[in-house]
């Protein structure tokens, strides 16, 4: 007897109804489904009845269950049986590393970090005798909640009946060609699981380092993605063979700040693509603070009860007398008003407010933005001045890391220079400070860009998430700068960070 049709609507377990469905590739489906028990969604897999490789897929998906990184998606359900065979798991929200790449490198502290995270997890499923053998960069996810999700393990690779001799090295390599593209934007392997990416250029016969790619690579990163996969440019460095070797080389890497707090502004769409087996979601969910508990019991505390005596007496006295004399004083200041017959008295001002036009501004894209030092090199970090003004949340301009707020007392600043091309009567400023904490910072504008030539338009103290900087008045430059004077704390550092800046002028 045949198993009856899987459509969307079908319900598996009593509990997860399947929607919509996503990929469909050798007898398996992946769908996009709702868990009615818990009301939340999540990615169903289900497989015809001559699927090959059933008992396989299952017993990897059981194994992968048993994991506890967060970092790797969670499953939970997998069946085996004559009627419905499938495999539950998590639906993930977020930004593939591929969609992350796509219109050029990340910086490569960012690139790195995601990478570590990546090989930390796989060094965990490792211990379990799990592998993924399928890494490509469509995997690996910036969630919607600021964390790194690798999606895909164990359960890909029978999808894709892909087998290895020594998984540890395959893993280890996977992880050296994600760094790679993160790196420098280009695929080192095979064009069909590049994701879209360009390939990687090729001298002799072999792919360039990283550094050969991009300016900038740091050379200990260039150093790890030539131990990892590229043997003939390692100049007798020990090769890395194994998921927890990369995770080691990789350890002194700062890890990705989380975003900003969540402000009542829409979420913007993140599109991402789902791999083989887990689901993610092409935009993240508008998240709703409600109040904390402290602050609703704060809210509907009762005034505490008033005990009687001669003190409520004297009080209410006062009160009364207290009434009594405003009374007057009004009747007084009416008579007065009538008697003078709308004629201002001397030396007095008329109170009636001016009417006041509101003030109208419009974003104004800059030209162009350097990293600014003019006390030091003259030039901070300027490969990543360019992500402060790109529109995305994911990228970053960030100074040199500092052992103190004060640059060990060798500056009295830096920061970021916003070159508007002309000069514009800036009215209003937001800058996304991200996950740093502490710190002073100061906005400038002016017609030069000297330092001494820009005037201080506000300061902030507190450097952290996005802040508004907004002028009495309009003030008129071409020239807009991040100034910091003290260093935020970053992950145990001093440095300053612009995830986004955004410049308002009056029309």
């Amino acid at each position: 007897m045949s198993s009856p049709a899987v459509e969307p609507g079908t319900k598996l377990a009593e509990r997860f109804r399947l929607e919509d469905r996503v990929h469909e590739s050798g007898g398996a489906t992946l769908w996009k489904a709702i868990d009615e028990v818990l009301a939340r969604p999540v990615a169903v897999h289900t497989f015809d009845p001559d699927f090959p490789r059933l008992n396989e897929v299952v017993t990897a998906a059981r194994v992968a269950s048993r994991l506890t990184d967060p970092r790797l998606t969670q499953v939970f359900d997998a069946t085996e049986d004559d009627g419905h065979s499938y495999v539950v798991s998590e639906w993930v929200s977020g930004e593939s590393f591929g969609d992350m790449i796509a219109g050029g490198p990340l910086d490569p502290e960012r690139a790195a970090a995601m990478v570590a995270e990546a090989a930390e997890a796989l060094a965990h499923a490792h211990e379990a005798n799990l592998a993924h053998l399928c890494l490509t960069p469509e995997h690996l996810v910036w969630t919607a909640g600021s964390t790194v999700k690798l999606l895909g393990l164990g359960v890909d690779a029978v999808l894709d009946d892909v087998m290895s001799d020594d998984p540890a090295r395959e893993d280890a390599e996977g992880l050296g060609r994600l760094l790679y593209a993160g790196l420098t934007g280009h695929w080192p392997g095979d064009e069909r699981s590049s994701g879209g990416l360009p390939v990687a250029p090729v001298t002799d016969g072999h792919f360039c380092t990283p550094r050969q790619v991009t300016a900038g690579v740091p050379g200990y990163l260039d150093a790890i993605v030539c131990r990892a996969i590229l043997p003939e440019t390692r100049r007798g460095l020990e090769p890395l063979t194994t998921p927890a070797e990369v995770a080691e080389a990789l350890a002194s890497v700062s890890r990705p700040s989380p975003l900003p707090m969540p402000t009542p502004m829409p979420m913007t769409a993140l599109p991402v693509a789902a791999s083989r087996s887990e689901g993610v979601d092409t935009a993240a969910p508008q998240r709703h603070t409600p109040p904390s508990q402290h602050q609703t019991q704060h809210q509907h505390r009762p005034m505490p009860r008033q005990g009687g005596g001669m003190v409520n007496k004297v009080a209410m006295t006062v009160v009364v007398l207290l009434v009594m004399v405003a009374v007057g004083l009004g009747a007084w200041t009416l008579g007065r008003s009538i008697g003078n017959a709308g004629t201002p008295v001397p030396g007095e001002e008329s109170t009636t407010p001016t009417p006041t036009a509101a003030v109208e501004i419009r974003e104004v894209k800059p030209s162009s933005a350097i990293g600014f030092d003019p006390l030091g090199d003259r030039e901070e970090r300027g490969e990543l001045a360019g992500f402060a003004i790109d529109g995305k949340d994911s990228t970053d301009w960030h100074s040199e890391s500092y052992d103190s707020a004060d640059f060990g007392r060798l500056k009295t600043g830096v920061g970021l220079l916003l070159d508007m091309g002309e000069s514009v009567p800036v009215k209003q400023v937001t800058v996304d400070f991200g996950g740093t904490s502490g710190g002073t910072a100061e906005l400038r504008v002016g017609d030069s860009p000297q330092l001494e030539s820009l005037s201080v338009l506000q300061k902030v103290n507190g450097v952290s998430g996005k802040k508004t900087f907004t002028a009495e008045a309009p003030k008129k430059g071409r020239y807009v700068l991040v100034w910091f004077t003290k260093m935020p704390t970053y992950q145990g550092k001093f440095r300053g960070q612009v995830q986004e800046i955004k410049v308002f002028a009056t029309k």
